[in-house]
This record gives C-alpha cells, sequence and structure tokens, in this order.
C-alpha cells in the first residue's frame, strides 16, 4: 500500500503519523489503527491485509518516531486528544476506529470529546483496571512496577510486568507477595543503563487509571464494540474488554489469536493477521 508519512505539532508533543493508501479506489470508511504505547510498526502485519480501504497509524507521543517537547504530558485523556488531532489533520473523519490495550483505553476519552470522529470504535482488550474486582491489588502492582523502573531500571521492571500480563486470573495479596522475577529469566538486562524513558514504563503506566462512563459512552451514538482475544482467557487485557462489554450491555467479540492477535512473532508464532483482519471487516461492517 503505498504510505505517505506527516509529522503534526501539538501541544506538548510532536507526532508523527501516516496514511496509507489502497491501490485502488475504495468506498470503504477510512481506518485508524492504533495502540498505546505500541506505535504504527507494530501493526505492520495487519495492515498489509487491511489494503482494501484508507488505513491510518501514528506513533503515540512518547513513542517510536513522536516525541514529546517542552512541558509535555502523558495521561489516557491527552491520549484520546492526540488521536482526535491526527485525525482532524488527515481530513478523513468520520473513521472506523480499532484501538488495541492502551489504544482501546485512550479511544474511549477520544469519543466522549469528539464523537463525531469516530462511527465504530473496536476496542480490543483495553486494560481498564478500575473495572475489575481486583482493582486494589492490581494497582499496587502497577505502583510496584513504576517504583521499580524508577529504582532499578528497565530489566527489573520489565521482568515484572511481563510477570503481570502472563497472569492468568485475579491478582491476590499471594500475588504481592512474590519474590521479584529474575530479569535474565525472560531475556532482560540485569544491568542500569540510567534511562527513564521507556513508553511503557516511563510514560503510560506512570498515567492515573482510567474510569469510563456507560452512560456518557451511551449517549456519544458511536458504535463501539469491547473486543478480546480466543487465546487470552484470564489474562487482564482481556478481562477489561470483558468488563467494558459488560459495563456498556453488550457481548464481547472474540478475535481471533491473543492479546495481540493481529501480528505473529516469537512469541505467539499462531496468530494470524489474515484471520484478524477478516473477522475486523466482519465487524465493521456491522
Amino acid at each position: 500500500m503505498p504510505t505517505t508519512t506527516y509529522t503534526l505539532e501539538v501541544p506538548g508533543a510532536v507526532l508523527t503519523y501516516d496514511v496509507h493508501q489502497p491501490e485502488s479506489p475504495s468506498d470503504h470508511p477510512p481506518l485508524f489503527v492504533f495502540g498505546s504505547p505500541m506505535g504504527a510498526s507494530g501493526f505492520a502485519q495487519l495492515v498489509e491485509q487491511l489494503d482494501d480501504r484508507v488505513v491510518l497509524t501514528y506513533d503515540p507521543r512518547m513513542a517510536e518516531r513522536s516525541r514529546l517537547t517542552e512541558g509535555g504530558e502523558v495521561s489516557v485523556e491527552i491520549h484520546g486528544e492526540d488521536l482526535h488531532r491526527v485525525v482532524e489533520a488527515a481530513g478523513l473523519g468520520p473513521v472506523d476506529a480499532f484501538g488495541s490495550s492502551g489504544g482501546a483505553q485512550a479511544a474511549l476519552p477520544w469519543v466522549l470529546a469528539h464523537p463525531q470522529d469516530v462511527r465504530t470504535l473496536v476496542a480490543h482488550e483495553p486494560p481498564l483496571t478500575l473495572l475489575l474486582p481486583d482493582a486494589d491489588v492490581l494497582m499496587k502492582v502497577n505502583a510496584d512496577i513504576v517504583e521499580t523502573y524508577q529504582q532499578r531500571g528497565f530489566g527489573p521492571a520489565l521482568a515484572k510486568f511481563m510477570r503481570l500480563v502472563m497472569h492468568t486470573g485475579e491478582f491476590t495479596q499471594e500475588y504481592l507477595d512474590q519474590p521479584d522475577p529474575d530479569p535474565a529469566q525472560y531475556g532482560l538486562p540485569t544491568e542500569d543503563d540510567g534511562s527513564r524513558d521507556d513508553p511503557l514504563l516511563g510514560h503510560n503506566m506512570r498515567m492515573a487509571p482510567y474510569l469510563p462512563d456507560a452512560e456518557a459512552l451511551t449517549a456519544t451514538g458511536v458504535r463501539i464494540v469491547p473486543a478480546v482475544g480466543a487465546d487470552s482467557e484470564g489474562g487482564m487485557p482481556r478481562r477489561g474488554g470483558e468488563a467494558l462489554a459488560e459495563l456498556l450491555g453488550v457481548e464481547p467479540v472474540m478475535f481471533p489469536g491473543d492479546h495481540g492477535g493481529f501480528t505473529v512473532s516469537e512469541w505467539a508464532p499462531g496468530n494470524d493477521p489474515a484471520a484478524f483482519a477478516q473477522k475486523l471487516r466482519e465487524v465493521l461492517a456491522g
């Protein structure tokens, strides 16, 4: 797909976004695909499968090609406002939208503030901690990872994050009482390189948690489709997607694969981007 890349100056950041054009004219609405902290590169395999429509991707303000500027801040709401700014700058609205993980979470304040931007939002496994019954423990787990990053650096903190995302079921006090994981068992560095600007550990995990308002979201008129991965049962992000569906009074839509079912990787060789894209087409078609 022919791709054009743009930069956009916004308060506190310079954003980079891409417009992927189909080879042949299409009557499908433009589709905005995004994550957080994952940037556009993480969706390359999915975008290749969506060559029947214009696809918009971007890097969140602290990730990959985008960057924070002086005074730049990061929050769920600010991420949501950046989504609006990209759609507005690209001149493609209203769009269909697929948000993954933190991107799905950021899309909720976006549709509240700018419902005119969005036709259908597919919110795939948003980590909506405050909707879960074990929210108090999860908040402590999150705070511990953030503190570990500030005190000991990338490897020890990401090892704790890896253990978090690999856990299934509710989090209990026993989870908090475990000894720290060894970064080496995850192939992570044990030495601290002194950096503290990792998009996940240094920015997104420090954000205040976001609590969706079901009545307000429904009142926007935007079609919101909570989605979960078939292979991620019991994981915290899937539980967040299920909780969002329950909050909105709908059933979550099952997508193939795991939390990142749109990408094949060494961690998830069984994922199928083509099948994921086909399911996304079906959902967007209504």
